[in-house]
Order: structure tokens, then sequence, then C-alpha cells
């Protein structure tokens, strides 16, 4: 191949590298931070986002999510909007959760891509390009594995452990971490979510029923400073709860009557079969039945049966109307700051 065309295909693979380089540096990108009580970590979280971002793509935001705060998390956060107008605040009337934080963070937040993480530090800043790299990929979610986890063994670690393989289990999305919040979604991902409850641990197995792609990575996981940690082990039982509702919304959510139905009908059938056995004894063989517990058991399953198709006709009804469009939100809203509309949303 003769120099010149050597050179040339040279200067257009460069071009084509500063084309791509450009377009990841105009790409939109938000972080979206629930913050509780940590006063000490939200300063110095700023300043390594800050320094993660702005070498790299020049279009972000910050979004803090201050979900009802007692300290002087709120008197922080103002302080550095007033520093940097891509910092913006959403502050609730009072605490709602970390899901519900989130799920305000992806309904005002703007960008093309939404990374979240913890407040409390433990989650590295440094991480963010890295997931902002494989959103650009192609994937839709990429997940953070906190591979070395920092924490306790015996009221974090082992507990987390166990809960990762079951909801693997359950929801057939194989993930190492679930707990991770360090996490990057594209933006046509998050607004097709409804969360509520613990559900934001779920949002991988959830988006799994719209088809997209995910990836899982290993993140830098770090000690706690400053502050304690929000989470105790008697939130294994709400995990375990809506587990069973995350596990009704991937399977049966679009057609609840077959999981009642089939329920109802199963009972119908076994009430159907002990009646048949009980007829033989009382009309061929002549056996008193009255006192025996086998006919209040047939009479039991017969109408339980009807009630749980009964249950399964008000599910199908409930599911209509959901999927229709009844929207309904799990916060509400005292003040948005550094956002383009300031209208206070009193949604509940």
């Amino acid at each position: 191949m003769p120099l010149k065309s050597i050179l040339q295909s040279l200067s257009y693979c460069k071009e084509f590298e500063n084309m791509l380089k450009n377009s990841m540096k105009e790409i939109f990108i938000s972080i979206i931070i629930p913050v509780y009580n940590e006063e000490e970590n939200v300063t110095p979280l700023y300043n390594e986002i800050i320094s993660s971002l702005e070498k790299k793509y020049k279009d972000f935001e910050i979004v803090f999510v201050n979900d009802g705060s007692t300290d002087n998390s709120f008197q922080k956060l103002l302080g550095l909007n007033k520093k940097d107008n891509r910092v913006k605040i959403i502050n609730f009337r009072k605490n709602f959760g970390q899901t519900s934080a989130i799920a305000a963070g992806f309904d005002f937040c703007k960008g093309d891509i939404i990374v979240t993480l913890d407040a409390d530090l433990q989650n590295d800043p440094a991480d963010i390009p890295v997931i902002i790299s494989k959103l650009l990929e192609g994937y839709d979610i990429v997940n953070g594995w906190r591979k070395n986890r920092k924490d306790k063994l015996l009221t974090r670690k082992i507990p987390s452990f166990f809960g990762n393989r079951l909801i693997s289990f359950i929801t057939k999305v194989k993930l190492h971490d679930y707990g991770c919040t360090l996490r990057g979604f594209k933006r046509e991902v998050v607004k097709n979510l409804t969360l509520y409850g613990e559900m934001h641990r779920y949002i991988p197995a959830i988006a799994s029923k719209f088809g997209t792609r995910s990836i899982e990575i290993p993140v830098n996981h770090r000690k706690r400073k400053f502050g304690k940690s929000k989470y105790g082990i008697g939130r294994t039982f709400r995990v375990i709860l809506d587990l069973i509702s995350i596990k009704y919304l991937l399977s049966f959510s679009h057609r609840p009557l077959q999981i009642f139905g089939g329920l109802g009908m199963l009972m119908i059938g076994a009430g159907f079969l002990t009646g048949i056995s009980l007829s033989y004894e009382k009309f061929v063989l002549r056996h008193s039945i009255a006192d025996r517990p086998l006919l209040f058991l047939t009479i039991l399953l017969v109408f339980l049966g009807f009630q749980v198709i009964t249950l399964g006709l008000i599910a199908e009804m409930l599911t209509k109307i959901y999927n229709e469009g009844l929207h309904h939100n799990t916060y509400s809203v005292r003040d948005k700051i550094g956002f383009e509309n300031e209208n206070i949303d009193d949604s509940t």
C-alpha cells in the first residue's frame, strides 16, 4: 500500500477517534445522590465527583435528594448550590426512604445517562467514568459489584451474600451485588420504572422485563469515615416482602388470573375428588359422613377455590388500571433548587 494511502487511513482513524471523544463530551450526564444525615460527607463527595467528571465531560448535573435529613445536610447542599450551579437539590418534606429519593431523582433529572451512588463516600466517584464508558458501548444498565466490600462481616456481608443469591434465583437475573447503589442507566430505561418500598435494589430485575441489556463490573468500595450506616439487619424482612412483590411483577403482572385462577381450580378439583370419595362412602358403602373432617375440608376447598378465582379477577382489573397509567408518587417535595422550573411538586 502506498505511503500516502496509509497516512490517509491513519488520518481518518484519528478523525473518527476525535469525533467519538467529542460525542462523549456532548452527552449530558446526571448524577443522583440520595442524602439522609450525611453532613460531613456531602462536600468531600462533591469534590470527588467534580474531580472525576470535569476533565472528561463538560455537560453534567449533580442532583442531591435530601431525604428529610435532621442534621445540617441541607445547609451544606445549599452552600454547594451557591458555589456551583450544576448542583441541584430536591428537598423532601420528610424521610421517605432511599427508593423514593432515587425515584425523585429519575423524575427530575435531565441526563441522557444517569448514575446513582450513595452519599456516604463508600462508593468511589472515580468509578463513574468507567460506568459511563460501558453505557456508551451499548449497555442499558451497568451494575456496580463491591467485590472487596468494606463492611461488617456478620451484619452486612453474610446476609448480603445469601440475599443476593436468593434474589438472583427468584428473579433469574444473575448479579453478585444487588445492594450496590453505584449504577449507571440510559435515560429511556429509568423513565419506564415505577419504584416503591425497597425496590431500588431490584431495578436490574424490574428492567429485565423490558429486554434491557445489562452488565456487572467490579467497583471500589471504601470504609465509612463519617456518620453511621442507616441500614440494619431488620431491613431483611422488608427486602423479602419486596422480593415476593418483584416475583409477582416479573412473572404474573400482565396475567394475574393465571396464578390465582390456577390455584383456585386446583382447590376446586381437590374438593371435587374428596366429594366423590365421600359420596361413594355415603351412597355405596352406606357409611355416615356427617362427622367426618374430610367433609368440612371438601366444603372449605370448594369455597376457597371460588374465592381465589374471584381474587384473580380483581387482580386483573387492578392490573388493567395500573397499566393504563395510574401514577402515584411515593414522595412529597418541599423545594426544588437549581432546576430551570422552580415550581414545587406536592405529589404524594
